[in-house]
């Protein structure tokens, strides 16, 4: 046994195991319903994507184009225990997939779990077709304990866009047509110790072999919803906090997260601290605003994000630089048209990132969704080097 462990045969064999246990679970359950009365709920959609690419400093533009198939699954198999699936099948395609072979295919297929339920199945330099479960886990309730074990999401954030106390599943703002977010293959309890208040404790395991776990006790003071957090996160501990309240009907949220390097005690400690405050207006006019404080970050020379491997982000890396700043201007244009309009400034390199978008809403069911991201600044800054993408998508939800 050993000398499979020191060969990588046993982690190999575990997660072949680990798949072959999920798929006799979703046939078992597609096919139990059947032959029960059961309550389910079963809904998803359909989405024809196309993005193009305009390089800075490059007149020959490339694009993408994708159609995505997401069906979400609920069992409910009795008072007490559900049974969720989440899939994803997308088909991508076009010139951003050849220039970048097999960089882009990598990325799409990268699957962060500790079981590889992301499967490539047809791939060629200009497209890949691809199916991933982002979701399947079985929750037991009883009473006042609430226990999720499975591929889920775990959200210990309370901001909008950064989230320095979201562990397990990082939110990359720029992945913004992800709206549902990667799951973690994780064992997840809640505890409700009163109406306001919880304890919470977690633990994943990543595609690394990488343990991730923490507790966290949340409680109410004074109408602000507070919550504090300790565990490990890879090789680092970590220790954080964070609030949600409202100041004369503005929301107001922070998070801070401190972590050290247990592996190498010579490294130097992280503070990451994000503050945000928004407010409706009675015109529907919505502002949000947020600051990014990282203690690690540079403040010269800061070097350009890596847009093809941000699928894997931390909340150590949510920033190159020490401190960004984030603004939203939101707006009903008629009652199915919303126009946005977002930034995020780096105030030390001056590069800046812009994304206007348009919402439109067609029917109950079908959704056109327009939005460029220009990124502005000098090759070699945080938002500088990249150049603009535009974007265009039509959904279809049943």
């Amino acid at each position: 046994m050993k000398l499979l462990k020191e060969k990588g045969i046993f982690n190999l064999t575990m997660k072949q195991l680990l798949r072959q246990i999920v798929f006799v679970i979703l046939l078992f359950s597609l096919t139990s319903i059947e032959a029960q009365n059961n309550k389910t709920d079963f809904k998803g959609f359909f989405e024809f994507t196309n993005t193009n690419w305009a390089p800075a400093n490059s007149d020959r533009w490339t694009g993408i184009s994708g159609v995505l198939n997401r069906v979400d699954f609920h069992w409910y198999v009795n008072k007490q225990i559900t049974f969720y699936s989440g899939i994803r099948t997308n088909f991508n395609y076009g010139s951003l997939m050849a220039d970048f072979y097999p960089v882009y295919k990598e990325n799409l297929l990268l699957d962060n779990g500790y079981a590889d339920l992301t499967f490539a199945l047809a791939d060629k330099p200009s497209y890949l077709l691809y199916t991933n479960i982002d979701r399947i886990n079985l929750k037991w309730n009883y009473k006042t304990l609430e226990l999720t074990v499975g591929r889920q999401r775990i959200n210990w954030g309370t901001n909008l866009i950064w989230n320095p106390n979201d562990i397990f599943n990082t939110y990359n703002y720029f992945n913004f047509d992800y709206i549902e977010r990667p799951g973690s293959d994780a064992v997840h309890l809640q505890y409700y110790t009163g109406t306001l208040s919880s304890v919470q404790i977690a633990a994943k395991l990543d595609h690394e072999n990488k343990v991730t776990a923490a507790a966290m006790y949340k409680f109410n003071y004074k109408n602000y919803d507070i919550q504090l957090l300790g565990g490990v996160m890879d090789e680092n501990m970590v220790l954080g906090g964070g609030w949600a309240g409202q100041i004369e009907g503005a929301g107001f949220t922070g998070e801070i997260s401190y972590f050290n390097n247990l592996k190498n005690r010579y490294s130097d400690d992280q503070w990451i601290a994000s503050i945000a405050a928004n407010y409706t207006f009675s015109n529907q006019l919505f502002l949000n605003s947020s600051i990014i404080y990282n203690s690690l970050g540079k403040t010269r020379n800061v070097g350009q994000q890596d847009f093809f491997r941000m699928n894997n982000l931390s909340p150590k890396t949510l920033t190159l630089s020490r401190i960004n700043w984030f603004w939203e201007l939101s707006y009903p244009l008629t009652p199915l048209i919303k126009a946005d309009l977002s930034a995020i400034v780096n105030p030390y390199d001056g590069s800046v990132f812009f994304g206007p978008s348009l919402d439109f809403n067609l029917t109950q069911n079908l959704e056109l969704y327009t939005m460029a991201q220009v990124f502005t600044g000098r090759t070699g800054t945080e938002y500088g080097g990249i150049g603009q993408l535009y974007y265009l998508r039509l959904k279809w939800s049943f």
